[in-house]
């Protein structure tokens, strides 16, 4: 079998496997599900590197495959799953459309240049970077649950339109080039604190209701004789 077996990247798989039960609960209109699974699948991400480290034998081949599973997976976890909640959510039409798309080439540019920088760096030293370059794409794993409490106290519209201009902003920190020092232990503490209250909050008073429209289309053949 290709591909490396070993604890290193099990917590990578499991947030993998979050995510994509959640999209199939978002899909279903299981909204606190899905962000449940989101906010489950950044504090994987958290300890996942921490986990691959406490490996001390590990061969060139094997860090350079964690470099890539993890980031080909933050590209279904934190790229396509928040769009996708946000999608669902109502984030859509033409300009609704344009930053999705521009949210996901933003991911995807973002953990492209991580392999790079990360491949390079390990030729050099060992350990942990000490800082990001851009904003790390984990990022909307907290975002998003927090931005959603604004349900609470503004309209189903304006509610949309804070959704567009988070998806816009975060996705253009992701593609800046700024270095942010990695947070400590404590901080990654108060962050998984306040995500989880803010689940809590989410899983316990929210009556968001999610629109699902139908959409009935004809045969193309049909279409053409019409």
């Amino acid at each position: 079998m290709i591909g490396f077996y070993d604890y290193t990247v099990v917590l990578t798989y499991i947030s993998l496997i979050c995510s994509v039960f959640g999209m199939t609960q978002a899909i279903d209109g299981r909204f606190r599900v899905a962000i449940v699974c989101l906010a489950l699948s950044g504090l994987l991400d958290m300890f996942d590197g921490k986990v691959a480290r406490t490996k001390k034998d590990r061969t060139d081949d094997q860090k350079l495959f964690g470099v890539q599973i993890d980031s080909l997976c933050d590209v279904v976890c934190f790229g396509i799953f928040p769009a996708m909640i946000c999608y669902i959510l109502g984030v859509r039409g033409i300009l609704g459309g344009i930053i999705i798309a521009y949210y996901g080439v933003c991911s995807v540019i973002r953990l492209a240049f991580f392999n790079v920088l990360e491949t390079n760096r390990q030729r050099e030293e060992d350990g942990a970077n000490k800082y990001y370059h851009g904003l790390p794409i984990t990022t909307m794993a907290i975002v998003l649950p927090l931005t959603f409490l604004l349900n609470f106290c503004i309209s189903q519209f304006a509610f949309k339109c804070v959704l567009m201009v988070v998806l816009a902003v975060v996705g253009t920190l992701f593609i800046v080039d700024f270095k942010l020092k990695k947070p400590s232990n404590k901080m990654l503490a108060v962050l998984v604190f306040i995500v989880a209250a803010a689940v809590i909050v989410i899983l316990l008073f929210s009556k968001y209701h999610i629109i699902r429209v139908p959409v009935f289309e004809s045969p193309l053949l049909q279409k053409m004789m019409e």
